[in-house]
């Protein structure tokens, strides 16, 4: 447990978290809306500091991040808690458990531990996954410090529900971010998410602003967010705000993972096919789907001359660029190397 670093105090030992773009007013001895969050005697504690739910060593493109460090591995980490509540969460069992079980679980391990063990393994970065990053920010950032003094990267995946409070201390330490921008409408936001949509945009932008390496992923839901309008809205916002060569993920949904909506059937490839036509289309340089082998558009193709630059296999990658730019024609490839 650790006092929080956004939040206000206000009356009668109220609270006003300024950690996500919720903005939580909390009563004292009552949680936010994430239920890792507690005002205690009218300060603010985060309850999951320190206490990492998941940690593993996984493949930078399992993230995904096809642009950030292609090829590498990285040291993923989570505590439990998530400032939303999508009826489609992979990892509901974590994310969603202090609100099923009132319980904050997680072993003890301290940022310093978290940094010594991706220097044991010769890894290059540290992913903050699973869940919800900004749920566990204090951990985050004080880890983020350390492994940027010892020449770490650090990689957030995210849902972007974010304070602008949040961005305004995280950023410096985050080398890349890879948002869900989960549909293009509040209505889909609050009845599938139990959040909003601009928040979310006004994170991306932002990131943008500071120059932090984005990716973008959009898991396809038959029936509620696979229609082109949709899927349109969301490549037209990429492409005007964040600009063409931001990648865009779209991935095949799993009834069998998902929390509650066991009813929807997988996302059939053609509808995986179209929304990487739409994404081309609409001029971004980089398409790819997820979640399905086989397909094609896993692969980095030159935006110029069409060259296969990025062959992937499942987590597998060949790599057929000079030092990011196009072995045939020079064209620069939009990589993070080091």
């Amino acid at each position: 447990m650790k006092e929080a670093y956004l939040y206000k105090k206000l009356k009668d030992k109220k609270i006003q978290c300024q950690n996500c773009a919720h903005y939580c007013l909390i009563e004292e001895k009552n949680k936010g809306i994430c239920k890792v969050r507690e005002n205690i005697d009218g300060k603010l504690y985060a309850l999951n500091y320190r206490k990492i739910i998941a940690i593993n060593i996984d493949p930078i493109e399992k993230k995904p991040f096809f642009h950030f460090l292609p090829g590498t591995r990285s040291l993923s980490i989570a505590t439990v808690g998530c400032n939303f509540a999508c009826k489609n969460c992979q990892n509901w069992e974590i994310s969603q458990a202090p609100k099923l079980t009132n319980k904050i679980e997680g072993e003890e391990i301290s940022p310093e531990k978290i940094v010594e063990i991706a220097k044991e393994n010769n890894l290059k970065s540290i992913s903050y996954t699973y869940t919800e990053p900004a749920i566990f920010s204090e951990y985050a950032i004080d880890t983020m410090k350390i492994a940027k003094k010892e020449g770490l990267k650090n990689a957030w995946v995210s849902n972007g529900f974010w304070s602008k409070e949040l961005l305004d201390i995280a950023y410096q330490y985050i080398n890349a971010a890879n948002i869900d921008l989960k549909g293009f409408s509040d209505e889909f936001y609050i009845k599938y998410c139990a959040g909003k949509l601009q928040p979310v945009l006004d994170t991306l932008k932002r990131l943008k602003e500071k120059k932090i390496w984005t990716e973008i992923t959009t898991l396809i839901i038959p029936s509620l967010n696979d229609d082109q309008k949709t899927l349109k809205e969301i490549a037209n916002f990429i492409k005007k705000e964040l600009g063409e060569e931001t990648p865009w993920h779209v991935t095949q949904f799993s009834k069998e993972l998902s929390w509650q909506l066991k009813d929807l059937e997988n996302t059939p490839v053609k509808t995986l096919e179209e929304a990487y036509r739409i994404g081309k289309e609409s001029g971004l340089k980089y398409v790819y789907t997820g979640n399905i082998a086989g397909l094609p558009f896993e692969n980095t193709f030159c935006p110029k001359c069409k060259s296969l630059v990025i062959k992937r296999t499942g987590y597998f990658i060949e790599r057929y660029d000079i030092n990011g730019k196009c072995f045939k024609c020079n064209e620069d490839l939009n990589l993070i190397l080091n």
